[in-house]
């Protein structure tokens, strides 16, 4: 029986060092989300609207933007909810699901990022195969696999967070329920947990940055090959805006998970660029730097109703 939790539900505390500041978080991080789910959805609607983007690259742009919509909602509809002034309070469950959905979004986001990469490697390195590596089949199964390896990793670390014993504290030093500060609440030494959770959340991003960094030397060693410096511009312009989204998603995993002493306003700073900025901008980077976007996304504003055959 000591193994059972007692605590039915956990409470909120919110980011540390901000009290007072409730109004003016709530609308900054409203419109942080509005912007969000709205970038996000006119990107996906822009690219199922158009043939012309139904390659490979925009199938998996478009399955981030699916990832980006998702993702911030997890911990912002209940940050929004008691920042207007309601309860604090999350139940067990919910907390468990808050956890379980934030890894399974991130860990396949990571290793969306991963395949992105590796399909520019070929777009690049092996243009005249391209269609016949990365067939419809091969994404399909790239796909599939991010989520499923993503969902694996997401119920370890649930399973690891939530096996301890709450028994006593159930106030939560954060917005969201989260591994670390969930671990400051269970009644059981954690050090053994904290290092598998430690080496578990660093080893899987680790290992697909340094994939991600692979293909891009290849990457770049091949445009360096490239004679026109009109075709070495279009070939780096293609991939600045994965790099840039790249950087953008690893900064704050590094920052969060990967620094010894950990700092909770830091952590919860860091967590809202990685929850709410993050995805807000992914849009940006894709469209601004992508004409056959920018142009797919004129069209559809402009006349939201045609079909993708009328193209």
């Amino acid at each position: 029986m000591r193994n059972l939790s007692v605590v039915t539900q956990f409470i909120l505390l919110g980011i540390p060092n901000t009290e007072g500041l409730e109004t003016m978080f709530f609308v900054l991080f409203l419109s942080f989300y509005i912007f969000t789910l709205m970038g996000n959805l006119l990107i996906l609607l822009a690219i199922i609207s158009s043939t012309r983007l139904h390659t490979p690259m925009y199938f998996f742009l478009c399955k981030l933007s699916i990832f980006d919509i998702f993702f911030p909602s997890v911990s912002s509809p209940k940050m929004l909810f008691y920042l207007s002034g309601n309860s604090r309070a999350i139940s067990y469950a919910g907390c468990v699901c808050q956890l379980f959905f934030y890894h399974f979004l991130g860990c396949t986001e990571c290793f969306l990022y991963t395949v992105m990469a590796y399909d520019r490697f070929v777009a690049i390195c092996y243009p005249l195969r391209y269609s016949i590596i990365m067939s419809h089949r091969v994404c399909a199964i790239l796909a599939t696999g991010t989520s499923f390896f993503g969902c694996i990793q997401a119920i370890f670390l649930t399973t690891l967070t939530f096996q301890l014993p709450y028994c006593g504290p159930n106030e939560v030093d954060y917005y969201f329920c989260d591994i670390p500060v969930m671990l400051k609440l269970a009644c059981a030494d954690t050090s053994a947990l904290e290092m598998v959770g430690f080496i578990s959340v660093g080893l899987m991003p680790l290992s697909c940055f340094l994939l991600i960094l692979t293909s891009y030397s290849c990457i770049v060693f091949a445009i360096l090959q490239i004679r026109s410096a009109e075709g070495r511009r279009r070939a780096f312009s293609t991939c600045s805006a994965h790099l840039t989204a790249i950087l953008l998603f690893y900064m704050p995993v590094v920052l969060i998970y990967l620094r010894p002493t950990p700092s909770p306003w830091l952590d919860a700073t860091v967590q809202v660029l990685n929850n709410l900025v993050t995805p807000m901008l992914n849009p940006l980077i894709y469209s601004l730097r992508n004409q056959e976007v920018k142009s797919s996304l004129w069209k559809f504003l402009h006349n939201p109703s045609f079909l993708p055959e009328q193209l």
